[in-house]
């Protein structure tokens, strides 16, 4: 294809009256957003020569991607969300605000408010009985191994059939999910059961355009963490279990080395009684070490919308 439109002077005039730049109001910002955007959207049409009915095709699927409520799973199946990770290492790094656990992606599944207790937690409504009972803990500590008590680890996690609470409504309310205080040495414990991973719905939106990829829409066995305590810069980070399929290719690209973590399965009679346990059960150990910072707004979790956000404290 020959044709060539995006230097003429009517490309250029329809792409600043779309962006509004011949009128005043208007927020200045997402004026310059909107016209960088729609210039390289008319541009991939350009290049690559998009017909009237490929282009209908891709408005339909986002209305189709909306009413499934599904763009928050594409986001990360499409790499925004580990995108914005390399931006926020590379800002650290820059002001001196690297090193600690490494942060990972958030996801779309977390609920605000979540129960908080002090050292330990239960966190499943002990439903699934066939589920393996895992013990995970860990400390809480700065760069120089001193334990921060009193710090908060939000925890949560999918069941055995890769559904979280709140959005798969046979489930218990916050079942899966709690929040801890460390104690006095730092450390968090939660009583809970081991999670399955999960994948996109097989007739849904993100898993259409994953197939045209040649992809799979399949994430491991993982585990959501936020951690925040004053003075130090939140962390959202998640561990992966070792040993899943799909430990080393999550669809969401949500895998770090630092960050996959062995389940070991404990049979030790006295052992399993130290945690109130009378059967075997998988420990799961996740230390956690902060950064510290001044700025506070780096010790409180970004901004997005997240479910009963503004009903909970």
């Amino acid at each position: 294809m020959t044709i060539k439109t995006m230097q003429t002077a009517d490309v250029k005039d329809l792409l600043a009256r779309v962006a509004g730049f011949d009128r005043d109001g208007g927020n200045p910002r997402v004026k310059e957003i909107v016209h960088r955007f729609m210039h390289d959207v008319f541009q991939l049409i350009e290049d690559f020569d998009v017909s009237p009915e490929e282009f209908w095709q891709a408005v339909y699927y986002v209305n189709r991607l909306g009413q499934n409520g599904e763009a928050a799973l594409l986001a990360p199946g499409l790499g925004m969300d580990r995108y914005l990770d390399i931006r926020l290492d590379a800002r650290d790094a820059e002001a001196g605000l690297a090193g600690g656990t490494p942060r990972t992606i958030e996801g779309p599944l977390y609920v605000a408010g979540a129960p908080l207790s002090e050292g330990y937690a239960r966190m499943d409504d002990g439903t699934d009985e066939s589920a393996e009972v895992m013990i995970l803990t860990g400390r809480v500590t700065d760069a120089d191994g001193q334990p921060l008590a009193g710090a908060v680890v939000d925890i949560w996690h999918a069941n055995t059939m890769g559904n979280y609470s709140y959005f798969d409504p046979s489930q218990s309310d916050y079942n899966l999910r709690r929040r801890i205080r460390t104690d006095a040495s730092g450390r968090y414990t939660a009583r809970s059961i081991v999670p399955a991973g999960y994948g996109c719905p097989p007739d849904g939106s993100t898993q259409a355009l994953l197939n045209l990829l040649g992809r799979h829409g399949n994430r491991p066995a993982h585990i959501h963490f936020f951690i925040s305590s004053p003075g130090f810069k939140h962390l959202t980070t998640q561990i992966n279990l070792a040993g899943d399929a799909y430990t080393y290719d999550d669809f969401a690209f949500a895998t770090r080395d630092e960050l996959v973590i062995e389940g070991r399965r404990i049979d030790d009679p006295a052992r399993a009684e130290a945690f109130g346990l009378n059967a075997p059960f998988t420990l799961v150990e996740f230390d956690i070490e902060l950064v510290p910072t001044e700025q506070p707004e780096l010790q409180t979790r970004h901004q997005r919308p997240r479910a009963l956000e503004n009903e909970t404290a």
